[in-house]
């Protein structure tokens, strides 16, 4: 691991993360490496709304490597979103997937652009039925379009 040293603070990068506080974990972000970053993000990841948690959250507002900003962001997010963001996800994934406009996939699948649109941001999270119709359906599309395009060959 690379060396990381704390200045003023009592507590050390072989200490938990949860005792790092905000001084800590902007030396972390801002000097570590990838195995401080990944102590963080599982930390995050058990408790997204915990003291870690609200600790990244100021860090990366003033932390300045942006590249490990936006990552360390993108798990935060990532982390509080739990199951509802991983079902929006799965949404989005279907209507790509199915390569028709989320107004026409909408439709396709008996429900509202508005509503869709919804299921897509995890404001609303759709029935295990609807989200199984909603993949089914994007899969089917995507295998029509792929044997369309092979015909055309």
């Amino acid at each position: 691991m690379t060396m990381l040293r704390f200045r003023n603070i009592d507590a050390t990068p072989d200490d938990p993360v949860e005792d790092w506080g905000f001084e800590g974990l902007l030396t972390a972000v801002e000097r570590g490496s990838l195995p401080h970053w990944r102590r963080i993000v599982s930390s995050v990841r058990r408790d997204p709304f915990g003291k870690v948690a609200a600790e990244l959250e100021e860090v990366l507002g003033v932390a300045e490597r942006e590249g490990v900003v936006d990552s360390l962001r993108r798990n935060l997010d990532r982390a509080r979103a739990g199951e509802r963001g991983a079902v929006a996800e799965r949404v989005r994934r279907a209507v790509v997937r199915s390569d028709l406009t989320a107004a026409a996939f909408a439709r396709t699948i008996g429900t509202s652009p508005s509503r869709l649109s919804t299921y897509m941001s995890g404001q609303v999270t759709p029935s295990a039925a609807l989200l199984t119709k909603m993949e089914r359906t994007a899969d089917d599309l995507a295998l029509e379009s792929y044997v369309r395009s092979v015909r055309e060959r």
